[in-house]
C-alpha cells in the first residue's frame, strides 16, 4: 500500500498547502483507491497526480467541517461526468447523506454510478477479507472518526528445506500448497500444504485520525501501528488554544505515538499560520518526543 497526501493544512489553503485530503493506494491488494477526506481542490490535486478519480472505490470522511468535505460534490459529480460506471461507497458521520443529497439535488446533478452513503459509529464498518476498517470517535467540536485499516496476516513462505527433506517435487501443485491446501502426488501421498508453511506474516496497520484534542479512544485506534497519520495543528506552546478548539499539538500528537508504540509518526494538518521556515521548529518539537516522525507536504507518497 501506498499513502499520498493531496491536502496538508488545517482551516483554510495557502500556497503551499491545501486542505485536508489523502488517497490510499492499495497497490499490492488491488488496482483501486480510497480516498480519506476531500477538502476544497482535491479534485485539482488529483489532476496533477497519476490518480484516476474512477479507481476511487470509497470515501471516509472523517467529520463535517468544511476543509473535509467541501471539495465532495465537485469530485463525485466530476467522476460521474467522466463517465465511471464502477460503484462508490462514501462513508461518514451523521448528516453526510443529507448534505450530499441536497447538493446532488440543488445542483440537479446526476451520477452514472451506484453510490452508497454510509452514515457510521464507531465499531467495524467492514472485513473485506484482505482489509478490515473500524472506526473510531474522537473528541473534536463535531462528530468526528477516525479510520483503522488492517490488513489481514499473509500466509508464511514455503519451507524449501522441509519439502526437498520429505522428496517432494517442485510442480504445479506449488501453489496449492502455498495456499495450505492439501494435495495428492503422483505417488500417492498426502500432502498437508500447512505443514511446509512458515509463520504468517502481520498484515500491515495504518492509523488515520481526523481532528481531535487528546482523547483516551485514540490509543486503540493508534496502537502498534504501522504508519499513525494524525493533526498537529499548533506548535506545543499553543496547546490551551488547540485544545479548546479540538485540535492537537505537535507534543501531544507525538506523545500518543510513544506511547501507542506506532512505528511511524506522520504529522498534517499545518495550521496556515505556519509557513514552510517555520516546518523544521514544529518537526523538532515532534521529534524531541518520538524521533520517528515526519511532516507531510502536500504530494508526499509514503510506502506502507
Amino acid at each position: 500500500m501506498e499513502l499520498t497526501f493531496l491536502g496538508t493544512s488545517a482551516g483554510v489553503p495557502t500556497k503551499e498547502r491545501n486542505v485536508t485530503s489523502m488517497i490510499l493506494n492499495l497497490v499490492g491488494i488491488r488496482k483501486s483507491y480510497w480516498l480519506f477526506d476531500c477538502g476544497e481542490g482535491t479534485q485539482h490535486r488529483i489532476l496533477n497526480s497519476p490518480f484516476k478519480t474512477p479507481k476511487i472505490e470509497k470515501i471516509f470522511i472523517t467529520h463535517l467541517h468544511g476543509d473535509h468535505i467541501f471539495g465532495l460534490p465537485g469530485l463525485l459529480c466530476s467522476r460521474s461526468m467522466g463517465g465511471a460506471t464502477d460503484p462508490l461507497t462514501v462513508y461518514g458521520p451523521k448528516g453526510l447523506k443529507h448534505y450530499i443529497e441536497t447538493v446532488l439535488a440543488v445542483s440537479v446533478s446526476y451520477m452514472t454510478y451506484p453510490l452508497e452513503i454510509v452514515e457510521i459509529e464507531t465499531g467495524q464498518l467492514f472485513d473485506d477479507g484482505e482489509l478490515i476498517v473500524t472506526a473510531y470517535a474522537l473528541d473534536h467540536r463535531v462528530e468526528c472518526y477516525g479510520y483503522r485499516i488492517e490488513e489481514h496476516p499473509k500466509s508464511g513462505a514455503l519451507d524449501a528445506v522441509k519439502l526437498a527433506n520429505d522428496n517432494i517435487p517442485r510442480g504445479p501443485w506449488m501453489q496449492a500448497l502455498k495456499a495450505g491446501e492439501t494435495i495428492v502426488l503422483d505417488d500417492g501421498r498426502v500432502v498437508n500444504g500447512t505443514d511446509y508453511l512458515g509463520e504468517p506474516v502481520p498484515g500491515k496497520v495504518v492509523a488515520i485520525f481526523g481532528d481531535t484534542q487528546p482523547t483516551e479512544q485514540a490509543l486503540e485506534l493508534a496502537r502498534n501501528a504501522d504508519v499513525m497519520i494524525h493533526e498537529t495543528t499548533l506548535e506545543a506552546e499553543f496547546a490551551q488554544k488547540a485544545n479548546e478548539r479540538g485540535h492537537s499539538t505537535t507534543v501531544q500528537a507525538a506523545e500518543l505515538a510513544r506511547a501507542a508504540g506506532v512505528k511511524r509518526f506522520i504529522a498534517t494538518h499545518i495550521s496556515g499560520r505556519y509557513v514552510s521556515e517555520d516546518i523544521p521548529r514544529l518537526l523538532a518539537e515532534c521529534q524531541s518526543v518520538f524521533l520517528a516522525t515526519e511532516i507531510a507536504e502536500d504530494y508526499l507518497t509514503v510506502k506502507i
